[in-house]
């Protein structure tokens, strides 16, 4: 480690000293949240501390003139900080900013076609983000993110940034040594495919039909369902959820 490492982490342990942030701060914040209430006692201090860290380490600010309370800022890094729990927080090093708007947000979008023609769209979105950042939010699904359905913003848009690690976004994140990419490509493609049939059929889906955008919107929405919903996942694609647990190094089902 070098000089200029250690000294970083010694200014940020200074300023995460500094911080006084109750224990009855951070219930007010992520009380009401089934997945941290799934967690033990030590498991949510050490997600205290890394959620102080994310916000000392971005820049977290409210679009419009919003004004983020302290409550609600702890609120985003607790539940951000989830997937990367047992991954540490250098995952998120690729951006730096977190945008909060206070509902749905209007995105501009510019691309050219095979055809060398430029196409402009705008649409409205709860979440975005980039591959540099930043990470865009909407403080009206945080805000109702309480566990009746596996929709979760933040954990949503975070998996994208953790996905875009690797060839960008396309469903497939850097694997740990040991996982094997030619199984996880397959058993999510057979996933893909049984979702496909139920959605075509009418019949339940154990996650958003919004997955088969994409496959990063597939991995993202995996992501989500994965935390929220994990005994859905569990009962329905079994072998994705062990990949899910291999990749996060966590399972849900017995946090």
């Amino acid at each position: 480690m070098g000089l200029i490492t250690r000294l970083a982490e010694w200014r940020e342990d200074r300023r995460l000293s500094d911080l006084q942030v109750t224990e009855e701060d951070w219930y007010q914040a992520l009380g009401d949240w089934p997945v941290y209430q799934r967690f033990s006692l030590p498991t949510r201090a050490r997600l205290h501390e890394m959620a102080l860290r994310l916000l000392l380490r971005k820049v977290m600010v409210g679009a419009g003139g919003l004004e983020l309370s302290d409550q609600m800022r702890l609120r985003i890094a607790g539940m951000a900080v989830v997937p990367v729990l047992e991954l540490g927080l250098e995952w998120y090093d690729g951006w730096q900013t977190l945008v909060i708007y206070a509902d749905a947000f209007v995105a501009e979008h510019e691309w050219v076609d095979e055809y060398g023609v430029a196409h402009a769209e705008s649409s409205a979105l709860c979440g975005e983000a980039a591959s540099r950042g930043p990470v865009v939010l909407s403080l009206e699904d945080i805000v109702r993110t309480d566990g009746a359905t596996a929709h979760n913003v933040v954990l949503h848009e975070l998996a994208h940034t953790l996905d875009m690690r690797h060839e960008g976004a396309n469903g497939a994140p850097p694997l740990h040594p040991g996982m094997d990419p030619a199984a996880w490509k397959q058993d999510l493609f057979s996933a893909w495919e049984d979702l496909e049939r139920r959605v075509a059929a009418g019949r339940p889906s154990p996650v958003d039909e919004y997955a088969l955008e994409a496959p990063a919107e597939f991995f993202a929405v995996l992501t989500e369902t994965f935390f929220e919903r994990p005994e859905v996942l569990l009962e329905a694609w079994p072998a994705v959820f062990r990949h899910l647990c291999d990749f996060y190094r966590q399972d849900p089902c017995r946090a």
